[in-house]
């Protein structure tokens, strides 16, 4: 079953924590992602670090699909956008605690190794009648496959 991106969720359970323990939050951003819209002067690397205290900006929405909020650079009142997949970590700026995010890019590359490595389902058995005759050999359990020996996969 496939299930949403935990993502904006615990962008918005980190930013909650933070701003309860009285630090600033920063999130970090992908720059060069689809749907990023931050000033090309803040930029850097091609990421871009944004300060998210509510003393810095203006109308946050920490939304499923994207982290919205209005901050002044250089003077001026600049619309900003960046989609959760885009940010790479939130975290209190006073003392570094927060979480990262692997990029999503890295996600789908690692889920793509993942499904190449796996073989291939072999096709469920069609049930058939068995003749009288041949109920014997019916019965006789079959030998169970040996199995690949267990490894262990590094996560990101």
């Amino acid at each position: 079953m496939d299930m949403t991106s935990t993502r904006p969720y615990l962008i918005r359970a980190i930013y909650e924590w933070i701003i309860e323990n009285r630090c600033t939050p920063y999130i970090l951003v992908n720059a060069n992602a689809v749907g990023v819209r931050v000033p090309r002067q803040a930029i850097k690397d091609g990421q871009v670090l944004l300060n998210v205290a509510p003393h810095a900006i203006d109308r946050l929405e920490l939304g499923l699909e994207e982290v919205r909020f209005n901050a002044r650079f250089s003077g001026v009142s600049q619309s900003i956008c960046a989609p959760t997949a885009a940010v790479l970590a939130i975290y209190a700026h006073e003392n570094g605690q927060g979480m990262m995010f692997p990029a999503e890019a890295d996600i789908a590359a690692d889920q793509q190794a993942e499904e190449a490595a796996q073989p291939a389902e072999a096709p469920a058995p069609l049930l058939t009648s068995v003749a009288d005759g041949q109920q014997d050999r019916a019965d006789q359990t079959p030998t169970a496959p040996e199995r690949a020996r267990p490894s262990l996969r590094i996560v990101k």
